[in-house]
């Protein structure tokens, strides 16, 4: 087959990501009848427009309410399966039978009542949580099918995505300064709130179910200027905060236990743990390995190059003051906090065919 040549002025990841968007064709063997999606600002497609350009400028070419320049995991998946990008649950005149999506950014495992008797209600930026988002799922379902029966066949059909969960109830405890004892006795109310609602799902009929863990916080740019140390023992080999890192991992070992015994528990489930972690730690390991040339402990759109790691709270992305980078498939952070198109394409194809879902969404298809 003839080679295609890249025009000048694009990117090694940038070519990457055309070779990888076109690999994502439906398998003759995959069929979803739809996918339904719960999580936060990973996987929010627009029920909460936070910002405008330049977010969505690379594929949109317009702000979706997604948080990255453009595509994210989900919209991979939805691609690789044949199925539209999934409509926010929120949006008006919408036929959700083929889709919806119920992430909300800054959404928690845990309900609005958690933070506010530990006075934290405060420091929420929406009150939505995987319960609420279930519920709104629930209230959706006499739309998507005349039965109980057609329901469960239905959503037998259907993939279910639900997380990333809890990296927005640890942010809201870590932001105000609490003490990670107190951040890290929040996990097994994290885990009891992932289960409850992964086990709701399943008493609809559902049973191809996906649960994500959570990314390396500490190889965040936000992290790393918020919370950077002059002790050269608090950071990894490759300059990520060690602390913050060794939770997620906490986090992430937690939910596979929990994951594993919920398979155990409903054997007629697929149910698998996708993971976050370990591709984008790898990205940082070695950004140039995978084209990210703009480096991987930098944001993109920030702080016009103005600290080490182009963050500042004043500046920040798509708010007066801030910058873009020329080219972000280059780049692993998009702004701070969540990731480029290009590092969430190579995440959605380690989910679709491995290794970083086991087993992979392809293979169980």
């Amino acid at each position: 087959m003839a080679s295609r040549s890249a025009p000048p002025s694009m990117g090694l990841s940038t070519l990457f990501l055309l070779i990888l968007s076109s690999s994502f064709c439906p398998s003759r063997s995959l069929h979803y009848d739809a996918i339904f999606s719960f999580g936060d600002s990973l996987s929010d497609t627009g029920n909460v427009r936070v910002a405008g350009l330049p977010y969505g400028m690379t594929f949109f070419r317009r702000p979706t309410g997604r948080c990255s320049n453009g595509r994210l995991v989900i919209d991979f998946i939805a691609e690789a399966v044949g199925l539209p990008l999934l409509p926010p649950s929120a949006a008006k005149g919408k036929n959700f039978r083929r889709g919806a999506n119920f992430a909300y950014t800054a959404a928690t495992a845990l309900d609005f009542g958690f933070f506010n008797r530990r006075g934290l209600g405060s420091k929420l930026w929406v009150n939505s949580s995987l319960s609420s988002q279930v519920r709104s799922f629930e209230k959706m379902m006499p739309s998507l099918c005349s039965s109980t029966q057609a329901c469960k066949a239905h959503l037998s059909r259907s993939l279910f995505i639900v997380g990333e969960f809890g990296g927005n109830d640890y942010n809201t405890a870590i932001f105000a300064g609490r003490s990670m004892a107190e951040v890290n006795s929040y996990v097994p109310k994290v885990m009891r709130a992932i289960k409850l609602g992964v086990e709701r799902l399943i008493g609809h009929g559902a049973v191809d179910i996906v649960v994500p863990g959570m990314l390396p916080i500490g190889c965040f740019p936000l992290y790393l200027t918020l919370y950077g140390s002059s002790n050269k023992n608090d950071y990894t080999d490759i300059g990520c905060l060690r602390k913050y890192n060794d939770f997620a991992e906490h986090h992430n070992s937690f939910l596979q236990r929990v994951i594993y015994g919920l398979q155990r528990k409903y054997s007629w489930t697929r149910i698998r743990y996708a993971d976050y972690y370990s591709p984008t730690l790898r990205f940082a390991s070695n950004p140039t390995k995978y084209g990210f040339t703009g480096g991987a402990l930098k944001a993109c759109c920030g702080a016009g190059g103005s600290s080490k790691y182009n963050v500042n709270l004043d500046k920040v992305c798509a708010k007066p003051g801030s910058s873009v980078c020329k080219d972000p498939s280059t780049y692993v952070s998009w702004d701070g906090s969540h990731l480029t198109e290009t590092a969430y394409s190579l995440i959605a194809d380690g989910w679709l065919r491995g290794p970083y879902a086991k087993p992979s969404i392809m293979q169980w298809s």
